[in-house]
C-alpha cells in the first residue's frame, strides 16, 4: 500500500514506540489544517485497550514527536482503540474480518458513488472483494479514502 510522505515518516516514527510498549499500531490518521489539525493513532492489544493504555503511548508518542518535529505546526494528538467500529487500513485488517459487514469511501466515484456498504468476502492481490446487494465489486486498497467494519450486534440484541 503506498502512503504519502508525512504519512509514512509517521509512521515510521510510531510504529517501534507503540511496539516497544506492547501495543499493536493499528492505523493513524492526519485530519485537517493549522491549528485545528489532529493526528490520531488507533492501537489495540488482544485483552482490548484501556484509558491507562492510550495515555502511557500518548505521553511516549508525544516526546518522540516533539524531537522528530514531523509536523509543522500546531496540532492535538489523540491516541484511541479502533473500536467496535474499527477503521482498516491494510489488506491484512481487511483479512481478519472477511464474512462481516464493512462500509468503504472511495477517493474517486465509482458507477457515480463513492461510499458502499456491503459483505466483505474477499481479497485478492492488492482488492478487496465486497457484495453489495446483488452485485460484486472489486475494489484496489490505493481507490479507497477510508473504510470501516459495521458493527453487528448480533440477534438477540435487536430490537424487534
Amino acid at each position: 500500500m503506498s502512503v504519502g510522505t508525512r504519512q509514512g515518516k509517521l509512521l515510521n516514527i510510531l510504529q517501534p514506540v507503540v511496539t516497544a510498549l506492547g501495543y499493536e499500531l493499528w492505523g493513524i490518521e492526519f485530519i485537517g489544517t493549522g491549528k485545528h489539525s489532529t493526528l490520531r493513532i488507533y492501537i489495540d492489544k488482544p485483552e482490548g485497550i484501556l484509558v491507562e493504555d492510550c495515555e502511557r503511548v500518548s505521553r511516549q508518542a508525544s516526546s518522540v514527536l516533539d524531537v522528530e518535529d514531523p509536523i509543522q505546526g500546531e496540532y492535538t494528538l489523540e491516541v484511541s482503540s479502533p473500536g467496535m467500529d474499527r477503521p482498516l487500513y491494510n489488506l491484512d485488517q481487511y483479512t481478519l474480518y472477511l464474512g462481516e459487514e464493512v462500509s468503504v469511501r472511495l477517493r474517486i466515484p465509482y458507477e457515480g458513488r463513492r461510499k458502499y456498504k456491503g459483505r466483505l468476502v474477499g481479497v485478492e492481490g492488492d482488492e478487496i472483494v465486497m457484495q453489495v446487494e446483488n452485485h460484486q465489486y472489486l475494489f484496489p486498497i490505493e481507490t479507497i479514502d477510508k473504510a470501516n467494519v459495521v458493527p453487528n450486534f448480533g440477534p438477540d440484541e435487536t430490537r424487534g
